[in-house]
């Protein structure tokens, strides 16, 4: 049957162990999804007795290997190269890749960050693998070390399962702000191997003349985020928002109806098709609190609404609730924020 290509064979699953994470850096500095994805990576591998490895590239990476051991990382496997210092598709897909061959890890987590979703799309193929995308809940069965990725589907309505029984490694990516930080360890002790690359030039073809950032607000940093609804009535009610954020040192947020209205730009939006938040104070002002929203907030430490509905089902979620009209609640509360700031007691913790 010559011309017919057939499917790969399945792979050994006994052959393969412990957990891979990529660790992304971005101006030499690991990012928040990265230590997000060192957490969850950590817990799954410790489920099965086996070793947290943690993949990373750059320029000059001893810093950041330092601090992804800090973190409880078992292996820090490194690659050092001038042409690693900014993330390129090509070199950082075949460098992972050999390394994947190399050590066949049972799992092999990415965060569903622009550059971790392009790259482990590439890796999957490279390895001949598949890979479960913007996943929200991961999980290992302890016997059959086969992992439970969990992801929205259905237009966001319902979760799915998906379960990779007999191609390895078993890859995903999450998304960023659903799993938690995890605490630095008191001694590490991670192992650190980093070598020096030498990339194929037919991976450097192309010329990279700038980087330009593009000027976007990253609402998964923030302690404190602040976010609208159509409860505002008005594109202008942003603006107080904006104030009571400027107050308490937070940033703006915002639902998807609000953003679909023009009233604020996509890059504040909170939810399942926007950025996943976990801040210690999430405030909604008129938002209703559909499911999509939901699932991008739910996880924050504390939880405060405004809303005149007695009915809404954010209510639900919520630690405090201030029934009262918004544009009478946050004057008020912004004005009580200054007075307090007045006050002698504050004055001298300065």
């Amino acid at each position: 049957m010559a011309g017919i290509k057939f499917a790969t064979p399945a792979a050994k699953p006994d052959e393969y162990r412990n957990v891979f994470v990529f660790l992304e850096t971005r101006e030499d500095k690991l990012i928040k999804p990265a230590l997000e994805m060192i957490g969850v990576g950590k817990k799954i591998a410790d489920k099965v007795g086996e070793k947290l490895y943690c993949v990373l590239l750059g320029k000059d990476i001893k810093k950041e290997a330092d601090e992804a051991a800090s973190y409880g990382c078992d292996v820090i496997l490194g690659a050092e190269s001038p042409d690693l210092g900014t993330y390129r598709t090509l070199p950082y897909s075949r460098i992972i890749s050999d390394f994947v061959k190399e050590e066949k890890p049972n799992i092999f987590l990415i965060p569903a960050t622009r550059n971790g979703r392009d790259l482990a799309s590439r890796i999957a193929v490279s390895c001949e693998a598949g890979v479960t995308a913007d996943c929200t809940e991961l999980d290992i069965e302890q016997d059959t070390r086969i992992l439970s990725a969990n992801r929205p589907t259905y237009g966001e309505s319902m979760l799915a399962e998906i379960l990779c029984k007999k191609h390895r490694p078993q890859m995903a990516t999450a998304r960023p702000g659903i799993f938690p930080v995890p605490e630095k360890v008191k001694s590490p002790k991670g192992e650190i191997r980093i070598k020096k690359a030498n990339i194929d030039p037919s991976l450097l073809k192309k010329e990279v003349l700038e980087f330009r950032k593009k000027n976007t607000v990253d609402l998964t940093d923030s302690k404190v985020v602040v976010s609208g609804g159509m409860g505002l009535g008005k594109p202008e009610g942003f603006g107080i928002l904006k104030e009571l954020a400027g107050e308490i040192g937070g940033v703006v947020g915002s639902s998807r109806p609000a953003v679909d209205m023009g009233w604020i730009t996509r890059d504040h939006q909170v939810g399942q098709t926007g950025q996943t938040v976990r801040p210690r104070l999430y405030i909604a002002a008129g938002i209703s609190g559909k499911i999509q929203h939901i699932m991008g907030m739910k996880n924050s430490e504390t939880i405060l609404s405004i809303n005149t509905d007695p009915g809404a089902e954010i209510l639900k979620y919520s630690d405090y609730v201030i029934n009262a009209d918004l544009y009478e609640a946050i004057p008020a509360l912004i004005n009580s924020i200054r007075e307090k700031k007045k006050s002698p007691a504050a004055a001298a913790k300065k």
